[in-house]
């Protein structure tokens, strides 16, 4: 039984307001995300299409009826919904809690801008220092890129099972934080057996933080 959550449901209800008629967009992965698919699917406008960003969206927006793409029948999209694991008030995340962090990039980055949905408490200061960043490295590489990043500094902890794509996932924990997210980012990106990290940088342009009472805050990078 899924016991209801008043805030993430606030959260994810108040972005089919940046949804417009005729739009193309990513849909996300994840709790939060599910109360606007919900929402998408009773309430919103007409001519919306969705690229999903994980089998879990895809299947859930089929059982909705929703219009769903993938990713090489659209050139752009007009926006993406998705949630985050944290974020800093600038708007930087840590996404992939939910395996689906290469995908949920991909799309991300095929959008105009990134619509957040999340609760009050996934607000830090500092990334990957109380929630851990996942990074999803190829099968073969675990043991090397696992090697680097522990001389970086990170904690790192080898997740069980395999992501969509047939990889699987590094949570690493980096005491103090990452101190600059986008030279982290960069740095992440270099290290060959990477597929992905869960840092999204300059992607989000709103976030929504809803509240047991229903409220909503709005953020804006």
């Amino acid at each position: 039984m899924v016991v209801d959550d008043p805030a993430k449901r606030a959260a994810g209800v108040a972005a089919l307001d940046e949804v417009r008629a005729g739009m193309t967009i990513g849909l996300g992965t994840g709790s939060t995300v599910a109360y606007f698919l919900d929402a998408l699917a009773a309430d919103g406008p007409s001519g919306v299409r969705g690229v999903p960003t994980s089998e879990a969206t895809r299947r859930r927006g089929e059982e909705l009826g929703l219009d769903l793409l993938a990713p090489d029948e659209v050139d752009r999209l007009d926006l993406v919904v998705d949630g985050a694991d944290e974020l800093t008030p600038a708007l930087d995340l840590t996404k992939g809690g939910g395996g689906a962090l290469l995908r949920e990039k991909v799309v991300a980055e095929m959008s105009d801008g990134m619509v957040v949905v999340a609760t009050p408490d996934k607000v830090v200061d500092r990334l990957a220092e109380s929630f851990a960043l996942p990074i999803e490295v190829v099968p073969f590489a675990v043991g090397p890129v696992r090697r680097r990043l522990a001389a970086r500094g990170y904690v790192v902890q080898l997740r069980d099972g395999h992501t969509d794509n047939g990889n699987v996932i590094l949570d690493a924990r980096l005491p103090g934080g990452i101190e600059q997210p986008g030279e982290e980012a960069t740095w992440l990106s270099s290290v060959a057996g990477v597929a992905e990290h869960g840092l999204f940088i300059d992607l989000a342009v709103v976030a929504l933080l809803g509240r047991p009472d229903g409220t909503v805050t709005r953020l804006e990078a």
